[in-house]
């Protein structure tokens, strides 16, 4: 078994919760590089109101002694400052979390989400599905980063086509609009032959795909150049493979972003992800009234122009997440020193055929 985690909490709710399962015995962590990667998730150009009233700290509950992980499950806790504010507008006759909202958004979970658990108000739906949920997976990504530098993995992301987006956002907030985006992870230093083509939830490339699509208002992901691939002919997108003067094994192209076969092949793995623009709009689209089934305009929740930027970082996070499983699954190791071991004298193997 490799990493698993678990979230709970809703958006206005009193704590978001994590437990954070797999991560072995013996990794200093550092409660300032968890609550540095929270700050990034909350920053970002077109970002909300929300943001302003939030500073998010972690509160390690268990899984951690002295800074260091025990092998045990992690707890991981945030408080939401805004809970004050909603709890005092409540009264006896109120809704918690506020008055009662049944104007569904279009292109949220609200109707939906109504719909199958049979909820008379949409804020029951939209304070779980809400992104502010993504805050545990930054925090749990944040562990695994630390244990992935200890392994020789590194993690980042940039917005693709940045200062277009920030002039669009721009345009958008003026006109009470939104915007999406295209972000790209890349995880450098990840060895040879995470993952696997011997069933088809072994793929690496399967795991990274789901992790980035469960993020809110992703819509499309590739591996690679895929989509530019799709349209060339195979000799213009298969990775070559050469050797050097020191029999060392090379490519001088990553158009398969890192992956073949779902397989990690030693080049940067690189992911990038489609965000599609947030649908709470200040200028609300037309919808229904789930209470009536008249016509009405969709409600307005306090809420960002643009997120892709925080995208990145929780698609970061996921990365973090999905890797480190990975090399926990391939390496084991209760202890991370024999986790390290077992890396080691793998790579060392790999060594003497050319590799790494």
């Amino acid at each position: 078994m490799g990493i698993r985690f678990i979230s709970g909490g809703e958006s206005h709710g009193k704590q978001l919760v994590c437990i954070l399962e797999g991560l072995p015995a013996g990794l200093k962590v550092s409660s300032e590089f968890v609550n540095a990667e929270l700050k990034r998730r909350q920053s970002g150009y077109g970002r909300g109101g929300r943001m302003k009233i939030e500073s998010d700290k972690i509160i390690f509950a268990s899984g951690i002694r002295f800074s260091e992980t025990l092998g045990s499950p992690i707890t991981l806790i945030v408080e939401n400052r805004d809970w004050e504010n909603w709890t005092e507008k409540m009264s006896v006759e109120s809704f918690p979390y506020g008055e009662k909202v049944t104007n569904a958004r279009p292109g949220h979970a609200d109707l939906t989400g109504a719909l199958k658990y049979s909820r008379a108000d949409v804020r029951d739906v939209l304070e779980r599905s809400s992104a502010r949920e993504t805050t545990m997976r930054v925090a749990a990504g944040a562990l695994c980063k630390i244990f992935l530098k200890e392994c020789g993995v590194e993690i980042s992301s940039k917005v693709l086509d940045e200062d277009e987006i920030i002039k669009r956002v721009d345009a958008a907030k003026s006109i009470g609009d939104t915007v999406g985006g295209i972000f790209e992870v890349t995880v450098t230093g990840a060895p040879v032959g995470l993952g696997s083509y011997i069933q088809w939830d072994k793929k690496l490339d399967a795991k990274f795909a789901a992790a980035f699509m469960s993020i809110q208002a992703i819509k499309g992901v590739e591996i690679g150049d895929a989509f530019a691939n799709a349209k060339k002919f195979g000799s213009e997108v298969h990775d070559e493979i050469f050797v050097d003067a020191d029999k060392k094994i090379f490519r001088k192209t990553n158009r398969a972003g890192g992956i073949e076969g779902g397989m990690s092949n030693g080049e940067p793995i690189i992911i990038r992800a489609a965000m599609k623009p947030i649908p709470t709009l200040m200028k609300p689209l037309q919808t229904i009234d789930i209470a009536t089934q008249l016509p009405v305009t969709a409600s307005k929740e306090r809420s960002d122009t643009c997120a892709v930027w925080a995208a990145a970082v929780v698609g970061e996070a996921m990365a973090a997440i999905v890797t480190a499983d990975a090399i926990i699954e391939k390496f084991g190791g209760d202890a991370l020193c024999d986790t390290l071991q077992s890396l080691k004298n793998y790579c060392e193997r790999l060594q003497n055929f050319g590799v790494g």
